[in-house]
C-alpha cells in the first residue's frame, strides 16, 4: 500500500511540476480585432499558444490608446508572465513600455514597431521592415510602367510608422525613376471603403494616373473597385498592395491587383510568442526580430495560398 501511495505522490509531483512549467499566462492587447490583418495575427497567436500549452488572454483596444494602456495595466495587475501588444499608435507606446518595465514583466510588441527605435531591456519587437515592403512594391511597378508614368499613393493610418516607412520605401525607389511622377498622395486609414471613396474622388476631380501603390491590400482592393465602377478595364491602371491575405491573393487572381507584398501574420505571431516564452525563462532574445516581406506576382499566388490552408 505504501508503495502505491509513494508512486501516486511521485506522479502527482511530476504532473504538478509539468503543469507549472508549461502553463505560462500571457496577456495580449490587439489594436483592432476587426482589422483583417490583425485577425490573422490573433489566430496565429492562438495556434502558437496551443502548441506551447500557454494560456493566452486577448483584449481588443478598439483603436483607443487609453483603452490599450488600461488593458496592459490590468494584465500587469493580474501578474501575467508576459504581455504581447499590437499597438494602436506607434507614437504612443512609451507609457505601455514604462509600465511593463516597472513591473519587470516581459513585453513583446508585434507587427508594429514603436516609434522609439531603441527599447529598454525586457522589451522586444517582432515585425517586418516596412521600408522593404515599399521598395518591393515600387520596383515591380516601375518595371511594369517601363520607368515612365504617373502614380497615386494611398497611405494607411497616419499615426502608424508603418504608413510612413512603406511610403518612404516607395519614394526611395522612385529616385531611380525620374520618369515616374507622384500626382496624388492621401490616406485611406487602411480601409477598403475609404480606399474606394478616395479613388472615386480623384477620378471625379479629373486626376489621371497610370498606377496606384497602396500601403495595404484592403485599400488597393477599394481602389480597384472604384476603377471598375468608373468603367476602367482590369489592369488598365496597375495597382499593387501589401499583406497578401486571402482577399488580396484572390484580387490578384481576378486581375484587380497586378501584385502584392506578403507580410506573414502567422510567422510574426509565432515568433512573438516564442520571444515572450524565452524572456519569461530568462533566455536571451534579439531586441528587434524582422520577419521578411516577399513579393507576390500573379505566377506565385498558388504558392502563397498554401499559408492559409
Amino acid at each position: 500500500m505504501r508503495r502505491y501511495t509513494l508512486l501516486f505522490a511521485t506522479l502527482l509531483l511530476f504532473f504538478s511540476q509539468w503543469a507549472a512549467a508549461s502553463s505560462y499566462r500571457i496577456g495580449v492587447s490587439i489594436a483592432r480585432v476587426d482589422d483583417n490583418f490583425m485577425t490573422y495575427v490573433r489566430s496565429g497567436l492562438e495556434d502558437a499558444a496551443k502548441k506551447e500549452n500557454v494560456q493566452i488572454q486577448f483584449e481588443d483596444a478598439q483603436g483607443d490608446v487609453v483603452r490599450q494602456l488600461n488593458q496592459v495595466q490590468d494584465f500587469l495587475n493580474q501578474k501575467v508572465d508576459a504581455v504581447i501588444v499590437l499597438p494602436v499608435d506607434t507614437a504612443a507606446t512609451a507609457n505601455v513600455t514604462r509600465a511593463a518595465v516597472e513591473a519587470k514583466t516581459p513585453l513583446v510588441y508585434v507587427n508594429r514597431h514603436p516609434d522609439e527605435r531603441v527599447l529598454p531591456k525586457g522589451v522586444v519587437t517582432v515585425a517586418s521592415n516596412d521600408i522593404e515592403a515599399g521598395q518591393l512594391q515600387m520596383r515591380y511597378l516601375a518595371k511594369k510602367l517601363g520607368g515612365k508614368g504617373t502614380l497615386a499613393i494611398i497611405m494607411g493610418d497616419l499615426a502608424q510608422n508603418s504608413t510612413h516607412d512603406r511610403t518612404e520605401g516607395v519614394k526611395q525607389v522612385l529616385k531611380d525613376y525620374p520618369g515616374i511622377k507622384i500626382v496624388e498622395q492621401q490616406t485611406a486609414e487602411w480601409q477598403r471603403n475609404k480606399g474606394m471613396d478616395l479613388t472615386s474622388n480623384w477620378l471625379l476631380a479629373g486626376t489621371s494616373f497610370d498606377a496606384i501603390v497602396a500601403n495595404n491590400d484592403e485599400m488597393a482592393i477599394g481602389a480597384a473597385m472604384a476603377l471598375q465602377q468608373a468603367g476602367k478595364a482590369k489592369g488598365e491602371i496597375a495597382i499593387v498592395g501589401i499583406d497578401g491575405l486571402p482577399d488580396g491573393l484572390a484580387a490578384i487572381k481576378r486581375g484587380m491587383l497586378v501584385a502584392s507584398v506578403f507580410q506573414d501574420p502567422k510567422a510574426q505571431a509565432s515568433v512573438a510568442l516564442q520571444a515572450a516564452i524565452k524572456m519569461i525563462k530568462g533566455e536571451p532574445v534579439e531586441t528587434d526580430v524582422w520577419v521578411p516581406f516577399q513579393l507576390i506576382t500573379p505566377e506565385q499566388v498558388a504558392m502563397f495560398e498554401q499559408h492559409y490552408k
